[in-house]
């Protein structure tokens, strides 16, 4: 066999140990050691397998995965979620659909913090479905908008996604990071007028509750306006250059940290779970990467990247159909894995087409981060419509019959993106020469 079939027949033998329930990393390290071991020699293979399990946990710059992570739990443990949609329940608690467009904004401040989508979903799953049900909502909006809205922490900052793709194809975070801000903002306004809509055409969806008083609405700003501040440290510390992403988690964490303790959120037992949850997290993350390296190694020897960057660029279409395609590949393969570890795993495959056919990279990363955010909330692997199945105990098809308004609206911004690529990269052209 040559190189490129030995790497297909490889690749097609992940994906039957991934059918069998074994852990995606170690699967991955399993077939790069064996594939690069039968190309190469065991002893150039077990070398490969020590370097890069040494290099990918001794390397400081992954750091930033277990700092932002721990952040993203303090504030969840803290209830730092529960006070933000309280404070958007008091604002717009009133207008039709408003504790739904309530999930929506505090949900969107809890990513400014959070780049978990499973912990965003099963929060307000466990907060603000109880206070829609008192209110009489129908669940398939109640469920729907919680499942769905999860996804914004995937190209909303910081976001664990587009650090890892960042990583993969060394690109800068910062320009990662705000290229996510303006797309990731007009998904959660196409979610608020999805709601406002859906409630005007169907008053019984989603009952009005009462209005609250301006004193109410006031006490709880204090919450929203240090996150804000916090996101505003952390972000705009990078895009200036006095910290590097670490260092960005390091005074984000400590900063969330402090503002749990002031606030009285968080306690020594609630520091502790924190603690143990993110290096759960952050060691399965890490050991996805370890995983995909040592699998990249074995796929660049095979030239497999190469020879799929060459016949993708001879092919005689649009580009923009062969990035769709690519897109539905992304799609399809995280429709039975996890759609964050098929993207590490295709990222080094496709990267270096979509590059040789001139696409920019910021842009597509953005792009591919959308693409997760649809893989997130459709079945098999729909790992948002879980949690909140497993929290309400609701049936999957009410969940999902919620989730397809929301669905729709993910899938235009999807299609605005390839239409105006300057949704993602205005901004960071801003701060960063994109020549």
């Amino acid at each position: 066999m040559t190189e490129v079939m030995v790497g297909i027949v490889a690749l097609l033998v992940l994906l039957l140990l991934f059918a069998t329930g074994i852990e995606l990393g170690f699967a991955m390290a399993l077939i790069g050691f064996v594939g690069f071991g039968y190309l190469n020699g065991f002893s150039s293979a077990t070398s490969l397998l020590a370097r890069d399990l040494f290099d990918v946990f001794s390397n400081y710059g992954y750091t930033v995965f277990p700092l932002f992570i721990l952040m993203g739990q303090i504030g969840f443990n803290a209830g730092i979620a529960v006070k933000l949609y309280s404070a958007a329940h008091k604002f717009i608690g009133h207008v039709p659909g408003g504790l739904a467009m309530a999930t929506v904004m505090g949900a969107t401040g809890f990513k400014a913090i959070c780049g978990s989508s499973a912990a965003t979903s099963a929060t307000f799953a466990s907060v603000s479905i109880p206070e829609m049900d008192r209110y009489g909502y129908d669940r398939r909006l109640s469920t729907g908008i919680v499942a769905t809205v999860g996804t914004l922490g995937v190209i909303i900052p910081p976001s664990v996604v587009l650090i890892i793709f960042g990583m993969l194809t060394e690109q800068s975070i910062g320009q990662l990071f705000l290229a996510g801000m303006i797309p990731g903002l007009i998904i959660a306004l196409f979610f608020l007028g999805i709601i406002y809509g859906w409630a005007k055409i169907n008053p019984k969806l989603a009952p009005l509750s009462e209005r609250s008083s301006w004193s109410e609405r006031i006490r709880t700003l204090p919450e929203v306006i240090w996150v804000a501040l916090v996101f505003v440290m952390v972000i705009g510390g990078i895009m200036l250059g006095y910290f590097t992403p670490s260092e960005a988690g390091a005074v984000g964490t400590f900063a969330i940290l402090c503002l749990a303790i002031i606030t009285g959120g968080m306690r020594l037992k609630t520091y502790s779970k924190s603690l143990i949850e993110a290096l759960r997290t952050a060691g399965m993350l890490l050991m996805l990467i370890a995983g995909s390296t040592i699998l990249g190694h074995f796929i660049a020897v095979t030239g497999i990247p190469q020879a799929t960057a060459d016949w993708v660029v001879s092919l005689p279409v649009n580009r923009y159909l062969i990035l769709f395609f690519i897109c539905l590949i992304y799609e399809f393969g995280g429709s039975f894995i996890d759609d964050m570890a098929f993207m590490i795993l295709a990222t080094p495959i496709f990267y270096p087409a979509v590059i040789k056919l001139g696409f920019n990279p910021i842009w597509f990363g953005i792009v591919i981060g959308v693409v997760v955010m649809i893989g997130v909330v459709i079945p098999p692997v729909a790992i948002c419509v879980f949690v909140v199945k497993n929290i309400t105990k609701e049936p999957m098809g009410r969940i999902y019959r919620g989730v397809a308004p929301f669905l729709i609206s993910l899938v235009v911004v999807w299609g605005l993106l390839l239409l105006f690529p300057q949704l993602a990269l205005w901004l960071p052209s801003l701060f960063f020469n994109m020549n």
